[in-house]
């Protein structure tokens, strides 16, 4: 039956029903779950569908239940190419390569992540104001020009519940799981990847597999199996605050450079004139510089940047997280409000918010 059900999905498949292939390919899975075949087909309509982190899942899945199957690591390495992420891509297809070494699919893509690789260390890092979030917001449009948008299902409720805070080097995530044996957890890192299952006696497996709103190092980041959650620290490969735990949802904010508070040496100005008291005339400037009136949005971005610069930790968590979550038109710094809780878009009446797909 399973078989069946496998040639059917191919046949879909050739015929671009790429989601019809990938929900009959689920239904053969159900019935023979320890197929590795299964799973990297599965993987190669996910990617047809646009579906890459979880073909990413069903490409280690299959490596895992057969690791000498060259195309679980082929569709595996093209979806993490989609992804962006070179360097896993390039890891698994030089392991492909060693399995089939006559498949000319395997040298050819190994190339075009050696030269994305390349192209990447050639860029330079643009510097992040450290101010809120602006650009990546979607802009508003107008009742008559939108287009009709289908009303969405209702969202299926998470398994467990999950948080996520960070530092500056670091995110850290935590599944509030209570009572899973280590052996039932398994979590997999990427260069933006994160892939969590977990194995309930009796129910469905839980899965958590976000693209990750910024870069990290996959071998620096660890895990951790309590008592009552899950604990995952991810090492971030650039010092930024992400505005989000997801890809997309925001803009990073670069942190605020230390300043010493050794004030014992007072600073030395050049003077042609002895006797100029450059003290009060600096504080004369800053007083200028703060009085300064503005209008209209350099007013308004003025407010919200010296409420930022001024607030707390939990302050700027609930700033970055309402601003990103309701797409620019919620701000909160109640971080006790905002916390637990989705932030929903409310734009101005007679206006509704556009999405962009990326």
């Amino acid at each position: 039956m399973a078989n069946e059900l496998a040639d059917k999905a191919k046949e879909a498949f050739l015929d671009d029903d790429f989601d019809v292939a990938v929900d009959l390919y689920t239904k053969a899975i159900d019935l023979d779950p320890n197929c590795a075949a299964f799973f990297a087909d599965r993987a190669q309509a996910n990617i047809k569908a646009d579906n890459f982190t979880q073909a990413v899942v069903d490409a280690n899945k299959a490596i895992e239940l057969e690791p000498t199957l060259a195309k679980a690591y082929l569709r595996k390495g093209v979806a993490c190419m989609k992804l962006e992420e070179y360097s896993t891509a390039k890891a698994a297809l030089e392991k492909g390569a060693s399995i089939a070494p006559d498949d000319s699919k395997f040298k050819k893509m190994i190339d075009e992540c050696e030269l994305r690789i390349a192209e990447e260390e050639k860029d330079l890092v643009q510097p992040i104001p450290p101010s809120l979030p602006s650009s990546s917001t979607p802009p508003l449009a107008t009742e008559a020009d939108a287009p009709p948008v289908p009303s969405p299902a209702a969202p299926v409720k998470p398994m467990f519940r999950h948080e996520f805070y960070q530092k500056s080097d670091e995110a850290v995530v935590t599944i509030f799981a209570k009572g899973i044996p280590k052996e039932n957890v398994k979590v997999e890192f990427g260069e933006q990847i994160l892939s969590v299952v977990i194995e309930v006696a009796g129910e469905e497996a839980y899965h958590l597999q976000p693209r990750l709103f910024g870069k990290i190092v996959p071998e620096k980041c660890r895990y951790e199996v309590l008592g009552t959650k899950v604990e995952i620290r991810l090492a971030k490969a650039e010092v930024i605050t992400w505005a989000s735990l997801e890809f997309g949802k925001g803009q990073g904010v670069l942190p605020k450079p230390n300043v010493s508070s050794d004030v014992s040496v007072r600073p030395v100005y050049p003077s042609s004139k002895p006797g100029k008291d450059w003290d009060k005339l600096e504080a004369e400037v800053k007083k200028q510089e703060k009085d300064e009136k503005l209008d209209g949005d350099a007013a308004m971005n003025k407010f919200f940047s010296d409420i930022y610069q001024s607030a707390d930790e939990d302050m700027r968590q609930a700033m970055n997280k309402s601003f990103a979550e309701s797409n620019g038109t919620v701000l909160s710094t109640n971080w006790k409000e905002v916390g637990n809780k989705k932030v929903e878009s409310t734009p101005p009446d007679g206006m509704e918010l556009k999405k962009w797909e990326y």
